[in-house]
């Protein structure tokens, strides 16, 4: 049974993850990405997969989910900077 913390969790991870789906969508469909720094979401794309591992190795199941997603939408966008320059 979840409790109330872990439900504000995951409230709070399904808000700051779904966030990105706009961007991940534009993104993928303009190709354009000059508006983009690539420095920034290069250490934001690892600074997620750190949060994910930590996540897993805490067992934090809003944690890991969140970041897990993210960082999907997160290397779609990196990707799309690197190869649509």
């Amino acid at each position: 049974m979840l409790n109330i913390i872990t439900l504000i969790g995951l409230a709070a991870a399904c808000s700051t993850t779904l966030s990105f789906l706009p961007q991940a969508i534009k993104t993928i469909r303009t190709r354009d990405t000059a508006s983009i720094s690539l420095s920034m979401y290069a250490l934001f794309t690892f600074g997620t997969l750190l949060w994910l591992l930590y996540g897993l190795f805490t067992d934090n199941v809003p944690v890991y989910l969140a970041n897990g997603v993210t960082l999907l939408f997160a290397m779609i966008i990196l990707v799309y900077k690197i190869r649509y320059k």
